[in-house]
């Protein structure tokens, strides 16, 4: 069983700010911000909290296997990953590391969020800002090709500059 001192809790930090997200691997989930929290309770179990990108987000499932596996393959008995929902996360969230790894991944990271009133945060996935760079060219003469990429909260978008396509994270 693992005891509860700093140097533990330290390294199972570590070891959950080191885990990929699983639809873009080049980012962990520190760099995304969907990592919270991580906590060490009085008996050793690691508590980890994790927010997700948006309402219905299909990787959650992933995410919560990946850290409990990795984890608990450094050595953590007892692991509890936790959904936290409030405050929402935000495209903010991202760190700018994150934002440089998504841009030489080949993604348009997205821009600053919009602002909004305190409360529920309605769901809105909108068209893409005016000017999105080209992550290979830098160029901002972009299309959108189409509204939706890979998942939910990208879409696809075209140099006119360069001519390579590209994926887009939409501001949340």
């Amino acid at each position: 069983m693992v005891t509860s001192t700093k140097p533990d809790l330290r390294h199972a930090r570590a070891v959950a700010e080191s885990v990929t997200d699983p639809e873009l691997p080049v980012l962990t989930l520190a760099d995304l911000g969907v990592l919270r929290d991580v906590e060490m309770t009085g008996d050793g179990t690691v508590v980890v909290s994790i927010t997700p990108t948006y309402s219905g987000c299909p990787a959650m499932r992933e995410m919560r296997a990946d850290l409990s596996h990795r984890l608990r393959e450094a050595g953590f008995a007892d692991v509890e990953v936790r959904t936290v929902l409030d405050p929402p996360w935000t495209t903010d969230w991202i760190s700018p590391a994150g934002r440089r790894k998504l841009a030489d991944y080949g993604i348009a990271p997205p821009g600053a969020a919009p602002q909004r009133s305190p409360g529920p945060v309605p769901l809105t996935l909108t068209a893409p800002r005016a000017q999105v760079r080209c992550p290979q060219c830098g160029s901002p003469d972009t299309e959108q090709v189409s509204q939706f990429g890979a998942t939910a909260c990208k879409a696809l978008r075209r140099c006119r500059s360069c001519r390579e396509p590209f994926e887009h994270i939409k501001e949340i």
